[in-house]
This record gives structure tokens, C-alpha cells and sequence, in this order.
């Protein structure tokens, strides 16, 4: 069973920022990597369920011509709206993944601290989700929590594993600390073909002098 909505009401009504996301430098600093391990320097449309109190929405912005963020706790949806309200081009909305999920196509999906929330099955659905919404060639970004927790169902290690198994995806980066693993996955081009990572596209292949 994924973690139920309850915990997450509860951990709102006691904090407007219950994991001081806006505060601790470890979040500061995970943000800043999560951005930097971006491959392409602008992207159409991003999509970050999970967004809470939007920390990271904000820097996601920088990048997006359009972003969707979403939460299913009414009071973090709130404070992302407000700590966006003068970026028109970013919408914030009440939505609980996977149950419920956007229509159209993105070319950036961010999975931050999201998927260790769900039981294997919904996990399984959320990604099938992301990679069915991610456009050939697009970026899908996990980060996640090293350490095991009681309401979570999993770790980033596990989270990795996972990602590891599944066919469509092409591992770009992979960045692990002790308490925290980034990857950075491509969605595979029709046919197969892996997607140009940026030096590809840039031509630069190895061997190639700099």
C-alpha cells in the first residue's frame, strides 16, 4: 500500500513547510545539482508532480518555456501558487499522481523526492506515465532519499534499480551521494536510437580533441 494522503495532510497541518525545503542547505544545495544535471539549456514543457512548497518549481521555471507542477495536499498547492504567482507561465494544481495525470506531451518530467510515497505497482504505473508523457528525446529526472524512512517504500538505491530494468530509457547521468542518488534518463528515439546526449549534438564524439 503507498503512503497514505492522511500522512501528508497531517505533516501540512503542522507546518506550512514541513521539511523546511526553503530553509535547510541540504535541499539548497540537492536543488542546484538537480538543475545543473539538466542536458538541454531550454525545454518546452516540464512537468514536476510532487512539487510541494515549489523550492525547486521556482528553478525549474528558469528553464521552461511552460511548466505544470502539481501536489494533492491543498495547503502545499497554496504556497507553490503564491511563491509562483509572478510567473505566468508556470501553473500549479491540485493533482494526485498516477491516479490522475495530465493530458498531452512533455519534453522535461522531474520525479523529486516523489516515488519512494508508492508501493511497487503504483511506481510501475507512475513511471509507465512519465515515459508514455515524455517526448522522444526528452529528460526524465529522479532524486531521491538514500535512507529508509517508515512511510516511504523504498529508497533512491531502489529507485535506481528500478529505472535500471526498464527498456526506452537511456541513463545520461547517474550521481550518488550517501544521501541521495540523481539520475538523469533520455527518452529513446523511434527505432531504439538512443538520444544525442549534449556533446552528440554538439559533435563532439570520443576522440574527438578539445
Amino acid at each position: 500500500m503507498s503512503t497514505e494522503a492522511a500522512y501528508f495532510e497531517e505533516m501540512y497541518r503542522s507546518s506550512a513547510d514541513p521539511w523546511h525545503l526553503a530553509e535547510r542547505w541540504y535541499e539548497q544545495r540537492k536543488y542546484a545539482q538537480t538543475v545543473a544535471a539538466l542536458p538541454e539549456r531550454r525545454y518546452r514543457s516540464g512537468f514536476e508532480p510532487g512539487c510541494s512548497v515549489g523550492q525547486l518549481t521556482l528553478l525549474l521555471a528558469e528553464r521552461c518555456d511552460a511548466l505544470l507542477s502539481c501536489d494533492r495536499t491543498a495547503s502545499a498547492v497554496a504556497t507553490a501558487t503564491a511563491a509562483t504567482a509572478d510567473l505566468p507561465h508556470v501553473t500549479v494544481a491540485r493533482m494526485a499522481v498516477p491516479s490522475a495525470w495530465p493530458q498531452g506531451t512533455f519534453d522535461l518530467i522531474v520525479l523529486s523526492e516523489l516515488l519512494y510515497y508508492f508501493d511497487r505497482a503504483e511506481r510501475v504505473t507512475l513511471l509507465d506515465r512519465s515515459v508514455a508523457s515524455l517526448e522522444p528525446g526528452g529528460t526524465l529526472v529522479t532524486v531521491h532519499w538514500n535512507h529508509p524512512v517508515a512511510e516511504h517504500h523504498g529508497t533512491g538505491h531502489v529507485v535506481a534499480a528500478e529505472l535500471a530494468e526498464r527498456s526506452g530509457l537511456t541513463l545520461l547521468a547517474d550521481h550518488r551521494e550517501k544521501d541521495f542518488t540523481l539520475q538523469v534518463h533520455l527518452r529513446d528515439r523511434p527505432g531504439g536510437r538512443a538520444a544525442e546526449t549534449p556533446a552528440e549534438r554538439e559533435g563532439l564524439t570520443p576522440g574527438t580533441g578539445r
